[in-house]
């Protein structure tokens, strides 16, 4: 069953970093770096993970299945290309090199196997590694074993080139949660995927849990000069929202406020994560909570993971998740994550490449509404959901009625700027 990583690592005992005095300012970079890994994710990486699904019950069958549902949905040809495998794939000790090797009950054709078959699909190859002495699911007793990367960044660097993988998700577990801790140890993965001379996409996550004023290090500071892609919040849960400080997870909605002071990071290969798509992972999200969470995580730009299962998954969830205009505002190469326009961020705008904008109005009461903005443009204005142009009313607003927890999304033309 799926567990927060979070919860796991605060019933550990993790001693969270509370000593706001003698930290860096909110945003501050924690390296001058300007791309963590240079030639990767020029656009935000789209792609699978195993763990909202699956959690620690993976093996390479589920795998393989998943990786053949992403090319027979039309996923990949989407863009979903990274098939990320998370937490528990290893072996619970290293071998007698100090290599880290493939579960021979889990993974029996081996991690490299398996990247060649991801690999002959068109897909790229992802997987999880710790940053401390413990992985996630060893820290709180899931899984067996101390095979964190912590002291072995060159050698487990070296053997995921040599499987060839093409994304690392690197994740803190531990006790201790010191910043310049935190930093040798994300830092010291950098430079060794760096010095293997194959490109992968870096993904870490700072965070084990909420502070006493309610941040959490991905959040506090900005990591976009040590990874690819740094996690913003705590884990994200199949929930519209929770209650973050006894939970340690955060729902979809409090992502999306959490998002709102992150965008100066965001560039080119420098991307902010809200964590993993709970797009059709249980029954708690309703169709419009969904299409919300898809469009507010293209508006800032977000790395678009799905976590369901994708071998049961039904038209309507493999149809929201490919819907082309949605996915366009996302990868759009001018990275510009949205601005919010009201004081709730019911509405957003994003500047897009060419002179083009999105914006977003998002319902967050329980009745339906009418919802307006005005395109300060002559060129038409579409709808991102459906292609359609809109049409401008007298006034020179655009006006729709928004169903509660839904997001209209417009695609406007050059030529001008919205309000």
């Amino acid at each position: 069953m799926r567990t927060s990583r979070t919860a796991r690592a605060i019933a550990a005992g993790a001693a969270l970093c509370v000593a706001v005095a003698c930290a860096p300012a909110p945003g501050s970079q924690i390296d001058d770096a300007a791309v963590a890994i240079p030639g990767v994710a020029a656009t935000p990486p789209m792609g699978w993970n195993s763990w909202n699904s699956f959690g620690c019950d993976i093996d390479e069958t589920t795998i393989r299945a998943q990786a053949d549902a992403l090319v027979s949905s039309g996923l990949a040809a989407a863009g979903y290309r990274y098939v990320v495998v998370d937490d528990c794939w290893y072996s619970p000790q290293r071998a007698a090199d100090g290599t880290l090797t493939a579960s021979p009950q889990r993974f029996p054709s081996g991690m490299a196997a398996l990247g060649d078959y991801l690999h002959e699909r068109g897909l790229r190859f992802g997987i999880y590694a710790g940053a401390s002495e413990q992985t996630c699911a060893q820290l709180s007793g899931t899984y067996p074993g101390r095979t964190g990367s912590a002291g072995h960044e060159a050698t487990d660097a070296r053997t995921f080139a040599s499987w060839g993988v093409d994304f690392v998700k690197y994740d803190w577990c531990s006790p201790n949660s010191d910043l310049a801790d935190q930093k040798q140890a994300f830092v010291a993965m950098r430079d060794a995927i760096r010095a293997t001379g194959r490109p992968m996409v870096y993904s870490i996550n700072p965070n084990s849990g909420v502070t006493s004023n309610g941040e959490v290090p991905g959040a506090r500071w900005d990591w976009g000069g040590v990874a690819t892609m740094t996690r913003l919040t705590n884990d994200i849960s199949p929930q519209w929202t929770t209650d973050t400080g006894s939970s340690g997870y955060q729902g979809v909605a409090d992502i999306i406020d959490a998002s709102a002071d992150a965008t100066p990071r965001v560039s080119a290969g420098r991307w902010t994560d809200l964590d993993m798509l709970e797009i059709g992972v249980g029954t708690s999200l309703t169709a419009a909570q969904q299409r919300s969470h898809l469009a507010l995580w293209a508006m800032m730009a977000a790395p678009l993971v799905a976590g369901n299962d994708l071998t049961v998954m039904d038209p309507a969830t493999a149809a929201l998740l490919r819907t082309p205009g949605v996915l366009a505002i996302d990868q759009d190469p001018g990275a510009h994550p949205a601005t919010s326009t009201t004081a709730d961020g019911s509405v957003r705008t994003r500047e897009l490449s060419g002179g083009r904008r999105a914006v977003s109005l998002s319902n967050r009461g329980a009745t339906a509404t009418k919802m307006s903005f005005t395109p300060t443009t002559s060129g038409p204005v579409h709808d991102a959901w459906t292609g359609a142009v809109v049409p401008v009313g007298s006034d020179g607003t655009i006006t729709v009625t928004v169903a509660p927890g839904d997001t209209a999304l417009f695609e406007t033309a050059p030529g001008g700027s919205d309000q």
